[in-house]
């Protein structure tokens, strides 16, 4: 189906071009929200008289948007979710949920304005590109991990693959062998009687 597009469509074209698209994604998506027309005469004709008028409309949303990107841009939020030991969460981190987040931190996003290629499955840091108008964009960092401090350490860039208790008893384990091995202790003689002593 052709359709006139009434604003500017991602991967797809510029206001008021005409364009070639699968009949259900017009129907189900481009002309059910507004965002098309059909490529009809009148149409056409209808779309000369709006075209004034939905640029003027464009250009005030564009500059309230990059309002919008600008308290967006560069923003961190962090997302608590529970995880297996190697780090894979025991379920995903989808659009709804950083919309939420975000609501959360005063900010309203729609589920289609956040552009996230598939569910974030495990902990660590991510970049989300969210699509305040069709024409300007905003990237927020998205943390997922067990709780806060382990956020805090995903953003410090620590590697938190292995677990915390192996990385202490590592630790303990070396302060325990520096402690059983003085380096400056100077070897000692023994005595006749320590080494004709039997071993038990």
């Amino acid at each position: 189906m052709e359709v006139i597009l009434l604003e500017r469509v991602a991967k797809l074209g510029q206001m008021g071009e005409i364009v070639r698209v699968k009949d259900g994604y017009a129907r189900n998506f481009l002309l059910k929200r507004g965002k098309a027309l059909r490529a009809t005469a009148d149409n056409r004709a209808k779309f000369d008289g709006m075209k004034a008028e939905l640029e003027a409309n464009n250009i005030k949303a564009k500059g309230e948007a990059g309002k919008v990107a600008e308290k967006i841009d560069g923003r961190e939020i962090v997302i608590i979710r529970q995880a297996s030991e190697s780090g894979q969460l025991f379920g995903s981190v989808s659009v709804r949920d950083i919309v939420l987040a975000l609501a959360a931190d005063g900010i309203t996003v729609s589920r289609p304005q956040v552009w996230l290629n598939a569910p974030i499955k495990a902990i660590g840091q991510q970049k989300v590109t969210i699509a305040v108008h069709p024409e300007i964009e905003a990237t927020i960092s998205v943390t997922v991990a067990r709780n806060a401090d382990e956020a805090e350490r995903i953003k410090r860039g620590e590697d938190i693959s292995t677990r915390q208790e192996d990385r202490d008893a590592a630790a303990e384990a070396i302060a325990a062998a520096g402690e059983f091995f003085d380096p400056e202790a100077l070897p000692t003689e023994l005595t006749p009687e320590q080494s004709a002593a039997p071993e038990q």
